[in-house]
């Protein structure tokens, strides 16, 4: 059921499938080879997501994720692999771990998802009018660096046409 969310520009992922936000959500990805497994190690987790033993074990710090123990082993369930998903998909848009968390954490409610998935669009909605505001910023920014340019680069080329500068004794 899981899918790697390393994506490149293109969003595909380090087998080159295309996933996009709404198949994150929606759980599309079934395709990988621990999909059917109830449970997997560390090191499947790590292939599977292309992220490091370390970086699970932040998450499972940070109570994102609960592996079971087997000995020293973790073991990783179908909901520890789901919720990793929705960590890294979050973190992919820019919310911070404990935005993540928190929209993670209403799942337990026992209403279905119901009240996860409404809090989830709010928090999605809220997340676009940021990166609209963002985006704004960087246009401005690039537009006075272009102008910017076109003001040295007409100065160089009035330097060029006036010929060398005279020699200071």
């Amino acid at each position: 059921m899981a899918q790697s969310l390393i994506l490149d520009a293109q969003g595909r992922d380090a087998r080159g499938s295309t996933m996009t936000l709404a198949d994150l959500v929606a759980g599309a990805g079934g395709g990988s080879p621990t999909a059917a497994k109830d449970l997997i190690t560390i090191r499947e987790m790590t292939r599977e997501f292309g992220v490091t033993a370390r970086a699970l074990r932040f998450y499972e710090e940070k109570g994102l994720i609960a592996p079971t123990r087997d000995g020293q082993d973790r073991l990783y369930s179908r909901r520890d692999r789901g919720r990793l998903r929705l960590v890294l998909m979050g973190k992919c848009v820019g919310f911070s771990l404990e935005e993540v968390k928190a929209m993670l954490d209403l799942y337990d409610l026992g209403d279905g998802g119901v009240t996860q998935m409404k809090v989830a669009r709010g928090k999605y909605r809220e997340q676009i009018a940021r990166l609209r505001a963002q985006k704004r910023d960087i246009d401005t920014a690039i537009s006075e660096l272009e102008r910017a340019i076109m003001v040295i680069d007409h100065r160089l080329a009035a330097k060029d046409t006036a010929g060398p500068a005279p020699a200071e004794d």
